[in-house]
């Protein structure tokens, strides 16, 4: 239920699977569906989303599709009977809950329903909104509007050389919304996959708040709003602190700023960011000349962790006040040009670490930002290498702040060994050839460049890493929760173990499977287990959501993330059950022969034929069934019909699949029953329109 961006075949193999299942489905439930429709949205999730998960449906991918997706991507020519998109939507979603692939993760499958229902009656007007439309779909309908036959290559080619030229009529108002859109990078289609985050482990809130309430900066900015009050303390016309107040405060709040001969606030650095800080966080504010602690704002001011979350925020604000110049005289670094973006970067690339990060490789991986946002061609090395020290001072000054807020932890050792080399012995002359040597230097990959001084710089960084004790920098867990709510909100997936506490045995194994490595995983799944009280209650209801699992591949997956989630030999022994169990002995078979705990020779000739059959259903569905699985018939020849009549000859439970297999060898290879694969080719093309082109 999810894809990397560049595993096209395999997502496209896979969306015909899960769309061919879902108009059978449709159709047995009396339920309207739009082949296509269900086809554009599953690409919506998958191209035009940063987490690319197609089984997690929120309010915001609803409104996304019907309202923006889907008028941007969908041509309704004129005269065209148009799909009811919000009604295949409300059938995909039933589908995912009930065929056990939706993320438990994300709202209940009434919320989301009631999400649908709540666009559905903006979608026609958005899809008639040419403003909303792609550049592609505005042209052909602009052609098809002026009598063009947009089906006849020659002829819509005719129209395009006369819109080239200037000479076909179309509505510029909207052309120029939509050349706005894409100049602005608004275009969904170019929205970036996030990396994907390792789940991370947090204490309860309560521990997280006694840890917020030991916040130096906590306390301060505390300090500061009940020092300023609700009835305001006065301020100079520029709105800084006068100074008899800011001596005050610098005592009150111990800052630790020199006061002696200062004349003016705007020289005490600390006590002037926490004011910035304060103001920006929406503490305190300035109000007809006096500086005043915000009511709304008590709340938060109770709350440690809140008032934690609060300040971490506003970190993203501080530019000014943090780095930026402080006179005439002075200029800014390139970070404070790209601020929020390299912060943001920072947090996220600690975020989920197992082993602290040294200094050197942040530093680096800062450096290799500033050279994709900044064109540094121009400039001696000398000074490149000013300019990059100037911008490695304020980073640090960012991280004292961080420091100071108790964001992140900073500590001396040694570097893990995965911060080493980056062993690309694989990798092939192509790609060292090709690499640039700042990405050279970067990884440690001196042999991956020809440049001399690229080559002595990797080996230099590398010498750093390795000659002694280096800063390390970790994440403290205040950040962690932090960072993850910010992922969160920006659509990315970050798991939390015991977050799938309440979630279905169904929904736990499929996201074990596909988000957690081995060692969380077995925490997560221990947690669930626990949860339910009784050990072999738990193990039955896990246990039974494999056997009901229709897919044959999401099965296997589930099955073995759960044996490798138990404890040392458990697994074994559950898998030795299984393997007499009627419905689940093909999965159990498979599980043993690929750990190597059963023999092709221990094996009956029963149970040979089930692996085979279980071998060959799982194919066909990686296939993606229908065309691709007949081509993969195909190709095989002759093995493939002696491999298929062996199959349908087993015990294996799944007959529909075996049914689907026999259609299909029928279709691909001739075999027996090709009148059954012609109907059931046709039952499945009809659930598809033909009519749309998505452009």
């Amino acid at each position: 239920m999810r894809f990397e961006p560049e595993a096209e075949e395999e997502f496209e193999a896979a969306r015909g699977l899960l769309i061919d299942r879902l108009v059978r489905w449709a159709g047995e439930q009396g339920l309207p569906v739009d082949g296509y429709m269900a086809e554009t949205a599953l690409d919506y999730r998958h191209l035009a989303t940063a987490d690319g998960r197609l089984g997690l449906w929120e309010s915001r991918h609803v409104e996304e599709l019907l309202l923006s997706w889907l008028p941007q991507q969908v041509t309704e020519l004129p005269g065209e009977e148009r799909a009811d998109a919000p009604g295949t939507l409300r059938t995909l979603l039933r589908y995912l809950h009930a065929a056990q692939l939706a993320d438990p993760r994300g709202p209940s499958l009434q919320d989301v329903i009631a999400a649908v229902d709540r666009v559905a009656e903006q979608h026609p007007a958005a899809m008639t909104d040419r403003t909303r439309w792609g550049l592609a779909k505005f042209w052909a309908m602009t052609a098809a509007e002026q009598g063009v036959d947009v089906h006849d290559g020659a002829a819509f080619e005719r129209f395009a050389d006369r819109a080239r030229r200037g000479e076909a009529a179309h509505d510029q108002q909207a052309l120029a919304a939509i050349m706005e859109r894409r100049l602005t990078g608004r275009e969904l289609s170019g929205v970036a996959r996030a990396e994907p985050q390792l789940p991370v482990m947090l204490p309860p809130d309560d521990e997280l708040r006694r840890r917020a309430e030991g916040s130096k900066t906590v306390a301060q900015l505390r300090g500061l709003a009940e020092w300023a009050g609700q009835g305001g303390r006065p301020v100079t016309a520029t709105g800084r602190l006068r100074m008899a107040e800011a001596r005050e405060l610098v005592d009150v709040l111990g800052t630790g700023d020199r006061v002696e001969g200062v004349r003016s606030s705007a020289d005490l650095p600390r006590l002037g960011l926490l004011v910035e800080w304060a103001k920006k966080a929406r503490l305190v504010r300035v109000v007809k000349g006096r500086l005043y602690a915000v009511a709304k704002a008590r709340a938060v001011l109770a709350d440690p962790l809140q008032l934690w979350l609060r300040a971490f925020e506003a970190c993203f604000e501080l530019r000014q006040a943090l780095i930026g110049a402080r006179s005439g005289w002075h200029v800014e670094s390139m970070l404070f040009d790209v601020y929020e973006h390299i912060l943001d970067d920072v947090l996220n690339t600690l975020y989920s670490l197992p082993y602290p990060m040294p200094w050197p490789r942040l530093r680096d991986t800062v450096h290799l930002a500033y050279r994709s946002s900044f064109q540094l061609d121009a400039g001696s090395d000398l000074q490149h290498r000013m300019w990059f020290e100037h911008a490695d001072r304020d980073l640090r000054a960012v991280l004292d702040l961080l420091d100071d807020l108790g964001a992140v932890e900073r500590d001396r050792g040694m570097a893990d060994p995965v911060f080493l080399d980056i062993d690309l012995s694989d990798a092939g002359p192509e790609l060292l050839a090709d690499m640039p040597p700042e990405l050279a230097e970067l990884l440690g990959v001196a042999g991956a460049t020809t440049d001399q001084a690229a080559r002595e710089r990797a080996d230099a960084r590398r010498e750093e890493l390795t000659a002694g004790p280096v800063e390390l920098i970790r994440l403290t867990e205040l950040a962690t929760r932090a960072v993850r709510q910010r992922l969160l909100a920006a659509g990315r997936d970050a798991p939390l173990v015991g977050e799938l506490v309440q979630a279905s045995a169904a929904g736990l194994l499929g996201v074990l499977a596909e988000d957690y490595d081995p060692d969380a995983a077995r925490t997560e799944l221990a947690g669930w287990i626990t949860a339910r009280g009784e050990r072999e209650a738990a193990l039955r209801q896990l246990i039974d959501a494999v056997r009901t699992m229709t897919f044959r591949t999401r099965a296997q997956a589930m099955l073995d993330v759960l044996l490798a989630a138990l404890p040392d030999g458990e697994g074994e022994r559950l898998l030795r059950r299984l393997r007499r169990d009627t419905r689940l002995a093909p999965l159990a078979l498979n599980a043993l022969a690929h750990r190597e705990l059963l023999s092709p020779e221990d094996m009956t000739d029963a149970e040979s034929l089930l692996v085979l059959a279980e071998s060959l259903l799982q194919l066909v569905e990686l296939a993606g069934g229908g065309d691709g699985a007949e081509g993969m018939l195909r190709a095989q020849g002759s093995q493939a019909r002696d491999a298929v009549s062996a199959a349908l000859d087993s015990a294996h439970p799944d007959r529909a699949g075996l049914d689907e297999l026999r259609q299909l060898a029928a279709r691909a290879l001739g075999t027996h029953g090709a009148r059954v694969g012609r109907a059931r080719k046709a039952r499945r093309s009809s659930g598809r329109s033909g009519r749309k082109r998505r452009r």
